[in-house]
């Protein structure tokens, strides 16, 4: 077996989470953790191969995997050096193995299906600069009639799992549903569509069933979208740039929950009930699965 060289070095560290304040459907405020992200731009020999969106725990093993698995190298014993710097967020890869042919490879890089395709964040950031989106209010009532609208959806994914979807939506109506085996190339496709029907974001939710990472409040940004609605949850570097952007950050949502990451000031609580008895529901809902998990139910 070959041992990894001893010349990989990592400077600095960086953190997986991180502690947010986030706002529930009935008011409150309470500090959930999220997942952090961070770039790392890859290096080979001195070209710049590709911006990978990562956890950050091992990077080291991430960048030999990714160089690897897409036929940039072959021999890890000819690796000279590896060293990750999360000061500049980058990993250098020296190799003596015969590179001469990666800009060719990298002209003719085919973008795959999967969630984590990290290849836009650098020149995409720029042209985000000074972006204002608008701020539309939020009736509570609205977003439960989205929610309830949106479990009519999904049919691959209920059928054979192994999918994501994304919608474009419009106060409670759903314009365009689509799934694809990567939430990105669901994304895409709503904004192809909406750019060939000359369609605008200002008036519109954009809802995924995918993590509200960078990459996709970055593409909900440059489709003019100012509200993000997510099943699952967000990243701290998605949260970060939805603060910056203006985008309010909706996660967790599904049913009559729902968590506010950012732009809680846009919601308006119009729905009127036993907030305790709704807590004591979904507090033994929670229980139940918790249960079928460790197999006790």
């Amino acid at each position: 077996m070959s041992q990894l060289p001893k010349i990989i070095k990592t400077h600095s560290s960086v953190k997986q989470t991180m502690t947010v304040q986030v706002m529930d459907e009935y008011g409150d405020l309470m500090e959930k953790e999220i997942a952090c992200e961070h770039p790392l731009t890859v290096y080979l020999n001195w070209v710049e191969v590709v911006t990978l969106m990562t956890l950050g725990e091992r990077p080291s093993a991430l960048v030999l995997g990714y160089l690897k698995n897409q036929g940039f190298i072959e021999d890890i014993n000819a690796i000279e050096s590896l060293i990750i710097d999360w000061e500049t967020n980058s990993a250098a890869v020296i190799t003596r193995e015969n590179t001469d042919g990666i800009e060719k490879k990298l002209s003719k890089k085919t973008v795959t299906s999967g969630c984590g395709q990290g290849t836009m964040f650098g020149n995409v950031m720029k042209k985000l600069e000074g972006v204002q989106l608008p701020q539309p209010t939020i009736p509570q009532s609205m977003l439960y009639g989205l929610l309830e609208s949106l479990t009519h959806h999904n049919e691959t994914y209920k059928a054979a799992g192994a999918v994501h979807g994304c919608a474009v939506c419009k106060d409670t109506s759903i314009l365009s549903f689509v799934e694809d085996v990567g939430r990105h190339n669901a994304v895409d496709t709503l904004a192809g569509e909406m750019w060939l029907q000359g369609e605008t974001g200002a008036d519109k939710i954009f809802y995924t069933t995918g993590r509200l990472t960078s990459e996709m409040v970055i593409k909900v940004a440059q489709m003019g979208i100012p509200v993000l609605l997510s099943r699952s949850g967000a990243t701290q570097m998605g949260y970060e740039l939805a603060k910056k952007l203006g985008i309010t950050m909706i996660a967790r949502a599904k049913g009559h929950r729902f968590q506010i990451y950012n732009g809680s000031e846009n919601l308006i609580l119009d729905v009127k009930g036993d907030a305790a008895a709704d807590k004591q529901i979904n507090a033994a809902t929670d229980a139940h699965q918790d249960a079928k998990k460790r197999g006790d139910a």
